[in-house]
């Protein structure tokens, strides 16, 4: 059975990347029948935050990645930790390094300044038993460094194919920090051998740290999974996406209102393709379609308005019911006392023009108050000067004596009235939707007005004739 993984570590909370990282390692498992955990990388202890933990968990859950098993932690296996660091001194593969944080710094800065890569200099890896206890014995600081071996690390990546790296470009890397702490590359293989893990799936940052894990599985004699790198997701300028190109975290999205299985869409098509144009997909599609060899090698550069794209149509395909319903639940308080039928008209009239359920509760307030202010562009191109005044006071008179308020009724008497003063009738639809809104969009305007109803209507475009023109 394939077993899989995600593994962040609470120290912000669960991000695009994070969340992309999540969806490929759960739809894996999903498509092959397997199982998916989830374990929280909590060793750095300052950093670590039991509210980010609480966060992560939670956005996970909104996206509907439910995990098998307990949570795991890697907090609550130090002694594990500890019981391998002196296994693997004992068996010889690792020796305690006694250079100084200073003397390190110094050799980083040589290799600087005569332009070549830094490599520690294996001081310690030959100490003498009586040298190595006369240190201990003084106290002195250690860290705790593996022993490469000779040779050379190959794997084949699921997404990069087969890849080859010369062990004598692998530092005797540092497996336990001068506190006793172990470090990730050591951790990681100890977690994912004992959870059983078949398939690592995580971010092509990782790439440099897998020759390196590949090399503590063949000492400790562990089963090898299989790897696979997704590519980076970039901002625009092409670079990592990170909090400067204003990336949201998962959290965010929530709270604006997006629908999870619309992030879960976006999120997919970036970096995989099915090899069909389809761009919509439910969950169940993405679970039955998903193929890790189908993920692309090149970064995929994150586009806002794609993503507004894809939740829009998510949005749209739901039912006015389904969208009353989660905007109960995201925003108790929306549309007050107003009846059921009169909500389920507003829904029908803005769910195609929204990308987000908050979107739908900012953009459907006029259906519930009178416009407390004009959008000064808007009133500055749409009703200028005194003129529109006329204009306007013409269609009130001509729709209050209508008596069947419907759409046909409503447009007819703005194209007679557009006509009596020879007129466009986009010089008075314009003014008269400014007037009963505030803003210069939405809906039709005779589905709007037929929705507001007439008493509405024709006091709101009254007040629009007192207080408009605004630059006057």
């Amino acid at each position: 059975m394939t077993k899989v993984r995600f593994a962040p570590s609470p120290t912000g909370e669960l991000h695009l990347g994070g969340a992309r990282t999540a969806l490929f390692n759960w739809l894996f498992a999903k498509h092959t029948n397997g199982e998916f955990f989830l374990r929280i990388e909590d060793t750095d202890k300052e950093r670590s935050k039991q509210k980010y933990v609480d966060q992560i968990c939670e956005s996970m859950r909104w996206l509907g990645f439910t995990w098998d098993g307990p949570l795991v932690f890697q907090s609550e296996r130090e002694k594990e930790y500890h019981g391998a660091v002196q296994q693997i001194l004992k068996d010889g593969n690792a020796y305690r390094c006694f250079c100084s944080k200073g003397s390190l710094d110094e050799a980083r800065k040589t290799a600087d300044r005569e332009k070549r890569i830094y490599r520690y200099a294996r001081t310690c890896r030959n100490l003498p038993t009586s040298e190595e206890t006369e240190r201990l014995n003084k106290g002195e600081s250690f860290t705790v460094r593996l022993k490469v071996p000779d040779g050379e690390t190959s794997y084949t990546d699921l997404i990069y194919g087969h890849i080859t790296v010369q062990n004598t470009e692998i530092d005797d890397f540092i497996i336990a920090r001068s506190d006793g702490s172990p470090t990730f590359n050591f951790v990681c293989v100890l977690d994912d051998n004992a959870m059983g893990i078949t398939h690592v799936i995580r971010g092509e940052d990782h790439i440099p740290n897998t020759p390196k894990q590949l090399i503590i599985y063949t000492l400790f004699g562990f089963q090898k999974p299989e790897f696979a790198h997704l590519p980076m997701i970039l901002g625009p300028d092409k670079k990592r996406l990170s909090k400067r190109h204003g990336a949201p975290g998962v959290q965010k999205f929530r709270d604006e209102g997006y629908l999870p299985d619309a992030l879960l869409n976006y999120l997919g098509l970036l970096g995989w393709n099915p090899d069909t144009e389809q761009e919509i997909f439910t969950r169940e599609d993405l679970v039955e379609l998903f193929d890790i060899s189908q993920v692309q090698k090149k970064g995929a550069v994150f586009d806002e308005k794609k993503l507004h794209w894809v939740s829009g149509q998510h949005l749209f395909r739901l039912s006015n019911e389904q969208v009353r319903d989660h905007m109960t639940e995201l925003f108790p308080d929306w549309g007050g006392d107003s009846e059921e039928p009169y909500l389920m008209e507003i829904i029908a009239s803005l769910k195609e023009r929204v990308k987000s359920l908050a979107e739908l509760k900012s953009l459907s307030r006029f259906y519930f108050s009178d416009p407390e202010e004009f959008d000064a562009k808007v009133a500055k191109k749409r009703w200028k000067n005194d003129s529109i005044n006329k204009w306007v006071n013409e269609y009130v008179s001509s729709i209050e004596g209508i008596h069947d308020w419907s759409e046909d009724k409503l447009e007819l008497a703005l194209r007679q009235t557009a006509d009596k003063l020879d007129l466009s009738s986009g010089k008075l639809i314009h003014p008269v939707r400014l007037g009963l809104t505030g803003i210069g969009f939405g809906p039709s305007l005779f589905e709007l007005m037929r929705i507001l109803g007439k008493k509405v209507c024709i006091h709101r475009l009254k007040i629009a004739l007192e207080k408009l023109p605004q630059n006057i």
